[in-house]
Protein backbone atom coordinates (compact mmCIF):
# COMPACT_ATOMS: atom_id res chain seq x y z
CA UNK A 1 0.00 0.00 0.00
CA UNK A 2 1.67 3.31 -1.09
CA UNK A 3 2.21 6.08 1.79
CA UNK A 4 -0.06 9.10 1.18
CA UNK A 5 1.04 11.99 -0.10
CA UNK A 6 0.59 14.47 2.23
CA UNK A 7 3.35 13.17 4.36
CA UNK A 8 6.06 16.38 5.44
CA UNK A 9 9.36 15.21 3.22
CA UNK A 10 12.57 16.02 4.85
CA UNK A 11 15.06 18.27 4.39
CA UNK A 12 18.63 16.56 2.83
CA UNK A 13 20.20 16.86 6.02
CA UNK A 14 17.16 15.80 7.94
CA UNK A 15 17.43 12.67 5.51
CA UNK A 16 20.92 12.32 5.68
CA UNK A 17 20.95 12.19 9.70
CA UNK A 18 18.54 10.04 9.80
CA UNK A 19 19.95 7.13 7.08
CA UNK A 20 23.11 7.71 9.96
CA UNK A 21 21.32 7.07 12.72
CA UNK A 22 19.18 3.82 11.26
CA UNK A 23 22.69 2.38 9.70
CA UNK A 24 24.30 2.81 13.25
CA UNK A 25 21.87 0.70 14.63
CA UNK A 26 22.17 -2.07 11.55
CA UNK A 27 26.05 -1.91 11.56
CA UNK A 28 26.09 -2.81 15.46
CA UNK A 29 23.85 -5.03 15.31
CA UNK A 30 24.73 -7.31 12.19
CA UNK A 31 28.27 -5.64 11.67
CA UNK A 32 29.26 -4.18 8.32
CA UNK A 33 29.18 -7.29 5.81
CA UNK A 34 25.78 -8.58 7.96
CA UNK A 35 24.06 -5.48 6.60
CA UNK A 36 23.11 -4.49 3.20
CA UNK A 37 21.84 -0.99 1.29
CA UNK A 38 18.39 -2.88 1.27
CA UNK A 39 17.78 -3.19 4.73
CA UNK A 40 19.21 0.57 5.28
CA UNK A 41 16.91 1.91 2.61
CA UNK A 42 13.97 -0.17 4.29
CA UNK A 43 14.72 0.57 7.54
CA UNK A 44 14.43 4.45 6.60
CA UNK A 45 11.27 3.56 4.18
CA UNK A 46 13.29 4.95 1.42
CA UNK A 47 14.31 4.07 -2.05
CA UNK A 48 17.86 2.66 -2.52
CA UNK A 49 18.67 5.80 -5.13
CA UNK A 50 18.44 7.80 -1.84
CA UNK A 51 20.68 6.33 -0.05
CA UNK A 52 23.39 6.06 -2.87
CA UNK A 53 22.66 10.15 -3.73
CA UNK A 54 23.46 10.98 -0.09
CA UNK A 55 26.39 8.30 0.75
CA UNK A 56 27.61 6.63 -2.62
CA UNK A 57 27.24 3.50 -0.99
CA UNK A 58 27.49 1.11 2.08
CA UNK A 59 31.19 1.80 2.69
CA UNK A 60 30.17 5.63 2.44
CA UNK A 61 27.60 5.73 5.06
CA UNK A 62 29.96 3.34 7.14
CA UNK A 63 32.58 5.37 7.09
CA UNK A 64 30.46 8.33 8.23
CA UNK A 65 29.39 6.49 11.61
CA UNK A 66 32.64 4.72 12.57
CA UNK A 67 34.64 8.61 11.86
CA UNK A 68 31.68 10.17 14.29
CA UNK A 69 32.11 7.72 16.89
CA UNK A 70 36.00 7.76 17.04
CA UNK A 71 35.59 11.43 16.97
CA UNK A 72 32.90 11.38 20.09
CA UNK A 73 35.21 9.34 21.95
CA UNK A 74 38.68 10.98 21.26
CA UNK A 75 36.91 14.88 21.77
CA UNK A 76 35.56 12.68 26.03
CA UNK A 77 39.14 11.75 26.20
CA UNK A 78 40.28 15.04 25.02
CA UNK A 79 38.32 17.16 27.47
CA UNK A 80 39.00 14.49 30.57
CA UNK A 81 42.68 14.77 29.83
CA UNK A 82 42.74 18.89 30.57
CA UNK A 83 42.47 18.24 34.45
CA UNK A 84 45.71 19.20 36.36
CA UNK A 85 46.10 16.12 38.72
CA UNK A 86 47.90 13.05 36.70
CA UNK A 87 45.69 11.11 38.97
CA UNK A 88 42.65 13.18 37.81
CA UNK A 89 43.58 13.04 34.61
CA UNK A 90 43.59 9.24 34.87
CA UNK A 91 40.35 8.77 36.55
CA UNK A 92 38.26 11.20 34.36
CA UNK A 93 39.65 9.39 30.96
CA UNK A 94 38.75 5.78 32.44
CA UNK A 95 35.27 7.74 33.39
CA UNK A 96 35.43 9.14 29.69
CA UNK A 97 35.54 5.91 27.98
CA UNK A 98 33.44 4.21 30.37
CA UNK A 99 30.67 6.45 30.19
CA UNK A 100 31.46 6.08 25.91
CA UNK A 101 30.25 2.39 26.64
CA UNK A 102 27.71 3.45 28.33
CA UNK A 103 25.63 5.69 26.73
CA UNK A 104 27.01 4.81 22.66
CA UNK A 105 27.20 1.00 23.27
CA UNK A 106 26.10 0.85 19.59
CA UNK A 107 28.76 3.16 18.54
CA UNK A 108 31.18 1.47 20.48
CA UNK A 109 30.30 -2.12 19.23
CA UNK A 110 31.23 -0.68 15.96
CA UNK A 111 34.44 0.39 16.96
CA UNK A 112 35.38 -2.92 18.39
CA UNK A 113 33.94 -5.36 16.27
CA UNK A 114 34.73 -4.81 12.45
CA UNK A 115 37.55 -2.35 12.31
CA UNK A 116 36.54 -3.06 8.38
CA UNK A 117 38.91 -1.18 6.05
CA UNK A 118 35.70 0.89 4.34
CA UNK A 119 35.71 3.24 7.46
CA UNK A 120 38.51 5.06 5.92
CA UNK A 121 39.84 5.97 9.21
CA UNK A 122 41.60 2.92 10.67
CA UNK A 123 41.16 -0.12 12.97
CA UNK A 124 40.14 -0.04 16.80
CA UNK A 125 43.97 -0.34 17.66
CA UNK A 126 44.42 3.33 15.68
CA UNK A 127 41.69 4.68 17.44
CA UNK A 128 43.70 3.36 20.82
CA UNK A 129 47.22 5.03 19.00
CA UNK A 130 45.68 8.33 18.94
CA UNK A 131 44.10 8.14 22.52
CA UNK A 132 47.62 7.13 23.37
CA UNK A 133 49.16 9.90 21.75
CA UNK A 134 47.29 11.76 23.81
CA UNK A 135 48.49 10.43 27.24
CA UNK A 136 51.79 10.34 25.58
CA UNK A 137 52.29 13.98 26.38
CA UNK A 138 50.70 13.94 29.72
CA UNK A 139 53.60 11.13 30.70
CA UNK A 140 56.63 12.84 29.24
CA UNK A 141 55.70 15.68 31.37
CA UNK A 142 55.87 13.70 34.78
CA UNK A 143 58.65 11.68 33.24
CA UNK A 144 60.75 14.39 33.07
CA UNK A 145 59.34 16.06 36.52
CA UNK A 146 60.44 12.75 38.23
CA UNK A 147 63.62 12.00 36.24
CA UNK A 148 62.50 9.12 34.35
CA UNK A 149 63.07 8.80 30.96
CA UNK A 150 60.87 10.88 28.56
CA UNK A 151 61.43 8.69 25.70
CA UNK A 152 59.68 5.70 27.43
CA UNK A 153 56.49 7.85 27.69
CA UNK A 154 55.01 6.49 24.23
CA UNK A 155 55.24 2.66 25.34
CA UNK A 156 53.49 3.70 29.12
CA UNK A 157 50.92 5.51 27.48
CA UNK A 158 50.18 2.22 25.07
CA UNK A 159 49.94 0.27 28.19
CA UNK A 160 47.39 2.30 30.06
CA UNK A 161 45.38 3.26 27.50
CA UNK A 162 45.34 -0.47 26.18
CA UNK A 163 44.24 -1.57 29.81
CA UNK A 164 41.18 0.77 30.15
CA UNK A 165 40.21 0.47 26.06
CA UNK A 166 40.05 -3.81 27.05
CA UNK A 167 38.55 -3.30 30.45
CA UNK A 168 35.52 -1.09 28.45
CA UNK A 169 35.31 -3.84 25.94
CA UNK A 170 34.69 -6.36 28.86
CA UNK A 171 32.25 -3.78 30.53
CA UNK A 172 30.00 -3.57 27.46
CA UNK A 173 28.45 -6.63 28.16
CA UNK A 174 29.08 -7.31 32.01
CA UNK A 175 27.82 -3.90 33.06
CA UNK A 176 28.84 -4.84 36.43
CA UNK A 177 29.91 -3.20 39.08
CA UNK A 178 28.55 0.13 37.84
CA UNK A 179 31.01 2.99 36.08
CA UNK A 180 32.22 4.45 38.77
CA UNK A 181 33.23 1.65 40.90
CA UNK A 182 35.03 -0.13 37.38
CA UNK A 183 37.03 3.07 36.88
CA UNK A 184 38.13 3.55 40.47
CA UNK A 185 39.73 0.11 40.15
CA UNK A 186 41.28 1.09 36.86
CA UNK A 187 43.15 3.98 38.31
CA UNK A 188 43.94 1.77 41.52
CA UNK A 189 46.03 -0.94 39.63
CA UNK A 190 47.66 1.81 36.95
CA UNK A 191 48.31 4.63 39.74
CA UNK A 192 49.25 2.56 42.75
CA UNK A 193 50.66 -0.77 41.33
CA UNK A 194 50.16 -4.54 42.03
CA UNK A 195 52.16 -4.32 45.66
CA UNK A 196 50.35 -0.50 46.86
CA UNK A 197 46.78 -1.87 45.37
CA UNK A 198 44.26 -0.20 48.09
CA UNK A 199 41.69 -2.31 49.39
CA UNK A 200 38.61 0.07 48.99
CA UNK A 201 39.36 2.22 46.20
CA UNK A 202 37.55 5.08 44.89
CA UNK A 203 37.92 8.55 42.99
CA UNK A 204 38.44 12.09 44.09
CA UNK A 205 35.86 14.28 44.00
CA UNK A 206 36.99 16.78 41.69
CA UNK A 207 36.25 13.33 39.04
CA UNK A 208 33.02 12.74 40.57
CA UNK A 209 30.48 15.08 41.37
CA UNK A 210 28.29 15.25 44.51
CA UNK A 211 30.57 12.91 46.45
CA UNK A 212 32.97 13.60 49.57
CA UNK A 213 36.32 12.71 49.37
CA UNK A 214 37.44 9.78 51.54
CA UNK A 215 41.00 9.30 52.56
CA UNK A 216 42.18 6.11 50.64
CA UNK A 217 43.14 3.32 53.05
CA UNK A 218 46.81 1.68 52.46
CA UNK A 219 47.31 -1.77 52.33
CA UNK A 220 50.81 -3.16 50.84
CA UNK A 221 50.59 -6.39 49.81
CA UNK A 222 53.45 -8.33 51.12
CA UNK A 223 55.30 -10.40 53.40
CA UNK A 224 56.03 -7.36 56.07
CA UNK A 225 53.98 -5.27 57.78
CA UNK A 226 54.70 -1.25 56.55
CA UNK A 227 56.96 0.60 59.52
CA UNK A 228 55.71 3.37 61.46
CA UNK A 229 58.19 5.70 59.12
CA UNK A 230 56.39 3.80 55.94
CA UNK A 231 52.73 5.03 57.36
CA UNK A 232 53.85 8.53 58.25
CA UNK A 233 55.34 8.97 54.65
CA UNK A 234 51.66 7.68 53.42
CA UNK A 235 50.01 9.75 55.47
CA UNK A 236 52.14 12.96 54.57
CA UNK A 237 51.10 11.61 50.93
CA UNK A 238 47.62 12.20 51.43
CA UNK A 239 47.82 15.22 53.16
CA UNK A 240 49.91 16.49 49.97
CA UNK A 241 47.67 15.24 47.49
CA UNK A 242 44.79 16.75 49.25
CA UNK A 243 46.31 19.66 48.98
CA UNK A 244 47.14 19.25 45.60
CA UNK A 245 43.14 18.35 44.81
CA UNK A 246 42.36 22.06 46.52
CA UNK A 247 44.64 23.92 44.32
CA UNK A 248 43.19 21.76 40.89
CA UNK A 249 39.79 22.51 42.35
CA UNK A 250 40.82 26.12 41.83
CA UNK A 251 42.70 25.92 38.67
CA UNK A 252 39.82 23.76 37.50
CA UNK A 253 37.17 26.40 38.02
CA UNK A 254 39.16 29.10 35.60
CA UNK A 255 39.89 25.99 33.14
CA UNK A 256 35.96 25.46 32.90
CA UNK A 257 35.75 29.06 32.09
CA UNK A 258 38.15 28.82 29.53
CA UNK A 259 36.21 25.62 28.34
CA UNK A 260 33.09 27.62 28.25
CA UNK A 261 34.55 30.26 26.66
CA UNK A 262 36.09 27.89 23.76
CA UNK A 263 32.87 25.78 24.03
CA UNK A 264 30.66 28.81 23.32
CA UNK A 265 33.21 29.75 20.14
CA UNK A 266 33.15 26.38 19.06
CA UNK A 267 28.86 26.58 19.21
CA UNK A 268 28.78 29.92 17.31
CA UNK A 269 31.53 28.34 14.91
CA UNK A 270 28.92 25.19 14.20
CA UNK A 271 26.07 27.56 13.87
CA UNK A 272 27.79 29.11 10.97
CA UNK A 273 28.87 25.86 9.70
CA UNK A 274 25.33 24.54 9.67
CA UNK A 275 24.24 27.84 8.02
CA UNK A 276 26.55 27.22 5.51
CA UNK A 277 25.53 23.57 5.48
CA UNK A 278 22.15 24.16 4.62
CA UNK A 279 22.89 26.90 2.20
CA UNK A 280 25.10 24.79 -0.12
CA UNK A 281 22.42 22.00 0.28
CA UNK A 282 19.67 24.37 -0.96
CA UNK A 283 22.08 25.01 -4.03
CA UNK A 284 22.57 21.28 -4.01
CA UNK A 285 18.92 20.99 -4.15
CA UNK A 286 18.03 23.60 -6.72
CA UNK A 287 20.57 21.89 -8.77
CA UNK A 288 19.11 18.67 -8.63
CA UNK A 289 15.79 19.87 -9.49
CA UNK A 290 16.49 21.83 -12.35
CA UNK A 291 18.55 18.89 -13.44
CA UNK A 292 15.60 17.00 -12.96
CA UNK A 293 13.58 19.69 -15.17
CA UNK A 294 16.09 19.82 -17.79
CA UNK A 295 15.74 15.57 -17.98
CA UNK A 296 11.79 15.99 -18.38
CA UNK A 297 12.03 18.83 -20.75
CA UNK A 298 14.76 16.42 -22.91
CA UNK A 299 12.26 13.37 -22.36
CA UNK A 300 9.34 15.24 -23.44
CA UNK A 301 11.14 16.69 -26.92
CA UNK A 302 12.07 13.26 -27.88
CA UNK A 303 9.00 11.72 -27.17
CA UNK A 304 7.26 14.72 -29.77
CA UNK A 305 9.92 13.79 -31.62
CA UNK A 306 8.68 10.35 -31.86
CA UNK A 307 5.08 11.33 -32.50
CA UNK A 308 6.22 13.72 -35.66
CA UNK A 309 8.58 11.02 -37.15
CA UNK A 310 5.28 8.56 -36.34
CA UNK A 311 2.78 10.98 -38.08
CA UNK A 312 5.27 11.69 -41.32
CA UNK A 313 6.12 7.64 -41.30
CA UNK A 314 1.85 7.21 -40.87
CA UNK A 315 1.63 10.01 -44.20
CA UNK A 316 4.28 7.96 -46.17
CA UNK A 317 2.45 5.11 -45.73
CA UNK A 318 -0.45 6.72 -46.77
CA UNK A 319 1.07 8.56 -50.01
CA UNK A 320 2.42 5.15 -50.84
CA UNK A 321 -0.83 3.24 -50.33
CA UNK A 322 -2.68 5.80 -52.52
CA UNK A 323 0.21 5.29 -55.05
CA UNK A 324 -0.03 1.75 -55.41
CA UNK A 325 -3.63 2.12 -55.94
CA UNK A 326 -3.20 4.63 -58.48
CA UNK A 327 -0.65 2.42 -60.08
CA UNK A 328 -3.11 -0.71 -59.60
CA UNK A 329 -5.89 1.55 -61.15
CA UNK A 330 -3.89 2.56 -64.18
CA UNK A 331 -3.03 -1.21 -64.79
CA UNK A 332 -6.47 -2.13 -64.57
CA UNK A 333 -7.43 0.13 -67.25
CA UNK A 334 -4.23 -0.27 -69.88
CA UNK A 335 -4.94 -3.97 -69.67
CA UNK A 336 -8.83 -2.98 -70.44
CA UNK A 337 -7.79 -0.91 -73.56
CA UNK A 338 -5.78 -3.42 -74.74
CA UNK A 339 -8.23 -6.34 -74.20
CA UNK A 340 -10.62 -3.52 -76.28
CA UNK A 341 -8.23 -2.94 -78.73
CA UNK A 342 -7.18 -6.89 -79.58
CA UNK A 343 -11.47 -7.03 -79.88
CA UNK A 344 -12.42 -4.89 -81.91
CA UNK A 345 -9.93 -6.73 -85.22
CA UNK A 346 -11.89 -9.64 -84.50
CA UNK A 347 -15.01 -8.61 -84.66
CA UNK A 348 -14.22 -6.75 -88.15
CA UNK A 349 -12.54 -9.76 -88.92
CA UNK A 350 -15.09 -11.94 -88.52
CA UNK A 351 -17.79 -9.40 -90.29
CA UNK A 352 -15.54 -9.71 -92.97
CA UNK A 353 -15.17 -13.21 -93.59
CA UNK A 354 -19.37 -13.46 -93.08
CA UNK A 355 -19.74 -11.11 -95.54
CA UNK A 356 -17.17 -12.52 -97.91
CA UNK A 357 -19.36 -15.97 -97.12
CA UNK A 358 -22.53 -13.85 -97.90
CA UNK A 359 -21.39 -12.57 -100.82
CA UNK A 360 -20.28 -15.53 -102.90
CA UNK A 361 -23.71 -17.58 -101.91
CA UNK A 362 -25.36 -14.48 -103.69
CA UNK A 363 -23.17 -15.61 -106.51
CA UNK A 364 -24.52 -18.96 -106.58
CA UNK A 365 -27.48 -18.36 -106.60
CA UNK A 366 -27.26 -15.60 -109.52
CA UNK A 367 -25.62 -18.27 -111.20
CA UNK A 368 -27.66 -21.29 -110.34
CA UNK A 369 -27.36 -25.08 -111.46
CA UNK A 370 -26.38 -25.22 -115.00
CA UNK A 371 -28.88 -27.32 -115.53
CA UNK A 372 -31.70 -25.10 -114.43
CA UNK A 373 -29.86 -22.65 -116.37
CA UNK A 374 -30.79 -24.54 -119.29
CA UNK A 375 -34.19 -25.05 -118.57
Amino acid sequence: MTEPRSRVRMTGKERREQLIRVSRTLFAEKGFDGTSIEEIAASAKVSKPVVYEHFGGKEGIYAVVVDREMQRLLSLVAVALNAGHPRIRLERAALALLQYVEESSEGFRILVRDSHAASGTGTFASLISDIASQVEDVLADQFADRGYAPTLAPMYAQMLVGMVALTGQWWLDARKPDREEVAAHLVNLAWNGLTGLEAHPGLTAASTRGRLAVPPVIELRGLTRPTEKELKEQEKARERELKEQEKTREKELKEQEKLRAREQREQEKLLRDQEKLRAREQRELERLEAQERREQEKIRAQELKLLEQKAKQAEREAARRARLAAESAERVESVERVELVERVPLVERAELVAGAEHGQAGEHRQGGDPASTGK
